[in-house]
């Protein structure tokens, strides 16, 4: 069932647990998503980028296409809709396509837009029954061009926009997009406990959860963060078997070239790292 993201945040933040975001590019990823949601019975958000509602052709199509799997497979689990990484007009155009939640990263505006921007946004979503969820300090990495220096985030400019009304808050701890280069020096908890105290009992959201060091995420959790976002990993998984699939001549045997064959081992990647990601966040059995 869709809903908004707030309440099953608030108990993973409760429970000391998090809720994992998937990015989903398309029907496969989200299909795979749902079912290893509703076999872990897991709170589940789905991700879903500016890029990718362009790629899948917009983001009514997005909703309309979630709304009808969600119901056609029976999930009973909560899942909540959310864009990732929004501009205003991204926010504006998901609140009227029928997502349950959205994302407005500022994070690149001056702090004083960043805050108007918000404010409006938070006035937006709530009169009409979303979840809100804003950005300080930019997350490393590039996401849909949006390229980011991993700027660790100020705990003072996160008391401001928490003070706006938002639901949870996405804060800078040194945590990059896509793949960490070896020298990654790892999250920052001092910033991170830092911000905590500052935005006392609101959800954080940790972004980059891909190759972040098992532990590491556990200890994020356990100082605050509530949601994880995961994307480039179900990426990878899904090319290597499909790779796979293809580099053993799968595909030249009888039918295998047939899209809904061809597809298969990396929709199955792609549940399995669901799998995996839900057990280290520790939201299974949580729906």
């Amino acid at each position: 069932m869709l809903v908004k993201a707030t309440e099953m945040l608030t108990a993973a933040l409760e429970g000391k647990y998090a809720v994992g975001q998937f990015n989903i590019n398309n029907l496969e990823w989200t299909k795979s998503v749902l079912l290893m949601a509703q076999e872990l019975k897991s709170p589940v958000i789905l991700g879903v980028s500016e890029g990718a509602g362009k790629y899948m052709t917009g983001f009514t199509v997005v909703a309309d296409m979630v709304k009808a799997m969600d119901k056609a497979l029976g999930i009973t689990v909560p899942v909540a809709l959310h864009l990732d990484h929004g501009s205003y007009d991204g926010c504006v155009k998901c609140k009227e396509a029928g997502f349950t939640s959205i994302m407005f990263d500022g994070s690149h505006f001056p702090l004083d837009e960043n805050i108007a921007k918000t404010k409006e946004l938070v006035a937006l979503a709530h009169a009409n029954g979303l979840s809100i969820e804003a950005e300080v300090g930019s997350i490393g990495g590039e996401e849909d061009g949006v390229v980011g220096l991993g700027e660790v985030a100020d705990p003072e400019e996160c008391k401001k926009i928490a003070d706006l009304g938002i639901d949870f808050l996405a804060a800078g701890i040194g945590n990059i997009h896509g793949v960490y280069p070896a020298n990654w020096p790892g999250l920052r908890f001092d910033a991170l406990a830092a911000i905590k105290e500052k935005v006392g009992n609101m959800p954080l959201v940790l972004h980059g959860g891909t190759g972040i060091p098992a532990e590491m995420v556990k200890k994020a959790i356990s100082l605050g963060v509530s949601k994880v976002n995961v994307n480039t990993e179900c990426q990878l998984s899904f090319a290597a078997a499909t790779r796979k699939y293809i580099e053993e001549g799968k595909d030249q045997k009888g039918k295998g070239f047939d899209p809904r064959k061809l597809l298969a081992p990396g929709a199955e990647a792609i549940k399995q790292t669901v799998k995996e990601k839900i057990e280290l966040f520790g939201s299974a059995n949580r729906a």
